[in-house]
């Protein structure tokens, strides 16, 4: 299962790259810091999965979450953020987002969904 990566801290990308590698049948095919950059590297590697962060510098994770669903194949979207507040839920939400997390309490939860969504694909 491929994984794209779009967060502007470098800790948080490499955080989460390191994390999503060490789940059996996951490859993080790249990682982006900004939207535009997110949504040219998400063009390209066409991954299954992208975890996006909401404020990014020039842009923001709801216009790559916006401009990726209307691929013709669009990944399955983690919004992964600080501002876990019910109006960003909602917007993230009603524009496609498959999930969305609180990056202060459920980090661990992209781990999760990733090591289920493999499971259900080696089912077939």
């Amino acid at each position: 299962m491929k994984v794209f990566v779009v967060d502007d801290s470098p800790l948080v990308r490499e955080r989460l790259v390191s994390l999503l590698s060490e789940v059996d049948g996951v490859d993080v095919v790249g990682s982006a810091d900004s939207a535009e950059e997110g949504i040219k590297g998400i063009s390209r590697s066409k991954p299954d999965v992208a975890v996006l962060d909401i404020r990014m510098p020039a842009g923001n994770g709801i216009m790559v979450l916006e401009s990726i669903k209307r691929h013709e194949s669009p990944p399955t979207v983690i919004m992964l953020t600080n501002y876990p507040y019910p109006q960003y839920r909602k917007k993230c939400m009603d524009a496609g987002a498959d999930y969305f997390f609180d990056k202060s309490g459920e980090f661990h939860k992209v781990t999760d969904v990733l090591e289920r969504m493999v499971a259900e694909e080696a089912k077939g």
